[in-house]
């Protein structure tokens, strides 16, 4: 009896431990199926960039002739260029906030190259959970032209016409803007990017925003910020055809800071460095699919070196650019020839003396890409460029150039 009683009081002892055991087992399994579900906001970010290397000397005509704006390396002393080294984190690390940090490592300042620099680094918060209203802070591109807000690594031509890009440099600026656009465009202008046809990227159909109006990575020099406001429309037609429209301008006061010594007798208007600075443009582009056209046209006054009197002074400026384009797939490549004419009369205020230009550039050139890691274009150009400040006087070139740049996408 006393055996049969001890051998209950041992099965209830281990049935009862290995009940605890199997819990013990259970418990970390259940925690680990919710750790699973929520997802840390790391791993939300996305890693991706590109890098162009280029060479402009061959079929070189002038080897005066340079692009300071555009591209550093064109002329004398010119050589293979790393363009831009970009590398780029973002994510959508809440249902309301969306990161994005795009540093360059191929900047370049004075005779250094290959210096790291900010490009884009901000944040946008929703106030609606489709993400159609939102804040974007930080320094970003400030919304004011297409080809301004195209990615390099989407654009067809090699450089951003001087008409509008003198407009900001670097096209980037620290502020805060506020972005609209509805569900079903926003899908649009992602679906525009991801089929190669060479759109701007989501900015909205409508833009307003403060930022310092000194350009990117500068510190802002006095105490009024520029105000920009941007309306832009795509239209999608039955044959899956797209049309944009765009109007754009901003207004502020610019401090040029960057003028020649002393000796040469450079002057501001007024004895006052601070000039009105402001722009209008309109904008219109019919996506490759596959003929494609781009125009763009800008009016507005800035400041403007006289070689004359040698004296910055507020004057007006005016230019745009025309560009026809045809996208070709060859199986699973895409080859896009394209041709583009832009025009520019007036200061770009962040160089030298607000160095006047008086431009006249024709390129005509293609863009093949095998794969979508790689791309080559080759862009023959036809330069007229006059620009002068206090060390360049009477400065007009004129030249022919074959330009080439790889491009690598990751």
């Amino acid at each position: 009896m006393r055996k049969k009683i001890y051998v209950v009081i041992l099965l209830l002892f281990f049935n009862i431990n290995f009940a605890q055991i199997e819990s013990k087992i259970e418990e970390p399994k259940k925690v680990s199926q919710v750790e699973n579900m929520i997802k840390k906001w790391y791993e939300s970010i996305s890693i991706r960039g590109y890098a162009q290397l280029r060479y402009n000397r061959l079929l070189e005509t002038n080897s005066d002739l340079g692009c300071e704006q555009c591209d550093r390396s064109w002329g004398n002393n010119g050589g293979f260029f790393f363009r831009r080294g970009r590398i780029i984190l973002s994510g959508q690390v809440h249902d309301r906030v969306f990161i994005y940090i795009q540093p360059d490592f191929a900047s370049s300042a004075g005779t250094t190259n290959q210096l790291f620099q900010i490009r884009d680094a901000y944040f946008d918060l929703s106030l609606d959970k489709d993400r159609e209203f939102r804040f974007r802070v930080g320094q970003s591109k400030v919304p004011y032209g297409f080809e301004n807000m195209q990615s390099s690594q989407n654009r067809i031509a090699l450089d951003r016409a001087d008409a509008i890009n003198s407009a900001v440099s670097n096209e980037r600026d620290i502020g805060v803007f506020f972005y609209w656009a509805t569900k079903e465009k926003r899908a649009l202008f992602k679906k525009l990017i991801d089929d190669g046809l060479k759109g701007s990227g989501d900015y909205g159909l409508f833009g307003i925003g403060l930022y310092n109006g000194q350009t990117a990575n500068r510190s802002e020099a006095n105490n009024n910020q520029h105000i920009v406001a941007r309306f832009s429309y795509p239209f999608e037609f039955k044959n899956g055809q797209v049309f944009e429209a765009g109007i754009q301008g901003y207004n502020g006061k610019y401090v040029v800071n960057t003028v020649s010594a002393s000796s040469t007798g450079v002057q501001f208007q007024n004895s006052n460095p601070e000039f009105l600075d402001q722009r209008v443009a309109a904008s219109v582009l019919l996506y490759p699919k596959p003929f494609g056209f781009q125009a763009e046209y800008n009016i507005g006054r800035g400041p403007e070196f006289n070689v004359n009197n040698k004296i910055i002074e507020e004057t007006n400026l005016k230019g745009g650019y025309v560009q026809t384009m045809y996208m070709l797939k060859i199986k699973e490549q895409t080859l896009i020839p394209f041709a583009k004419y832009h025009w520019y009369d007036g200061g770009i205020k962040h160089e030298l003396d607000a160095r006047s230009y008086d431009v006249n550039d024709f390129e005509i050139g293609a863009e093949w890409q095998p794969f979508k890691n790689f791309e080559l274009v080759a862009d023959y150009t036809i330069s007229s460029r006059r620009y002068e400040d206090a060390t360049k006087i009477n400065n007009s070139q004129r030249g022919n150039l074959l330009r080439l740049q790889v491009q690598f996408n990751f």
